[in-house]
């Protein structure tokens, strides 16, 4: 892989945090490199990730130790969907707010209705997240730009990173505007 790529990946990381998107030590991402993939270690710091500190993991086998709790995840992305190549997880803070009651998200404002229509918020206890959510999240991204799980965050993957990148920080907006709508009486 390029090491521009792993570089835009880190950077990625890094805007997540710079935006209000993770704390300094949340969220995770990740990027498919033909039989593997790049991700960001367990306890990773957006603040200090650099692409030397990606590490790779192969598609077909158990994540390589270090890497996120969320790697499996990642990878049963991939193997789900051939057209993902980056995928991003985040704690989009007006996104969790607005979806605790687990319903589904349909954003209000044009722009994020035309890109998503209905998001879908899951519930995953805590007990049984390593083990279902890979699953789960991988099949509702065959299907859907981005997926919420309830009181968590939001998992979204796409062709790149930047258009990864996009659908996290659409979804925000959108959930944002809806809290302002909803503070300001103007939508229920």
């Amino acid at each position: 892989m390029k090491t521009n790529s792993k570089e835009a990946l880190a950077q990625t990381y890094k805007w997540l945090r710079q935006y209000n998107l993770n704390d300094s030590h949340s969220g995770n991402c990740s990027l498919r490199d033909e039989g593997n993939f790049w991700v960001s270690p367990t306890g990773a710091c957006a603040d200090t990730l650099s692409a030397g500190d990606l590490i790779c993991c192969d598609l077909e086998s158990n994540p390589t130790e270090g890497a996120s709790l969320d790697a499996a995840l990642h990878q049963a992305v991939y193997l789900q969907n051939s057209s993902a190549r980056a995928v991003l997880h985040s704690h989009n803070p007006y996104t969790i707010a607005l979806t605790l009651d687990g319903n589904d998200f349909t954003p209000a404002d044009f722009e994020g209705f035309y890109y998503f229509g209905t998001i879908p918020v899951i519930d995953i206890s805590f007990d049984k997240y390593i083990e279902e959510a890979p699953k789960i999240i991988a099949s509702l991204l065959t299907k859907h730009r981005i997926a919420i799980v309830r009181g968590h965050g939001v998992y979204s993957c796409a062709e790149t990173i930047n258009l990864a990148y996009k659908w996290v920080c659409s979804l925000e907006l959108s959930a944002k505007t809806a809290y302002f709508a909803r503070t300001a009486g103007t939508l229920k």
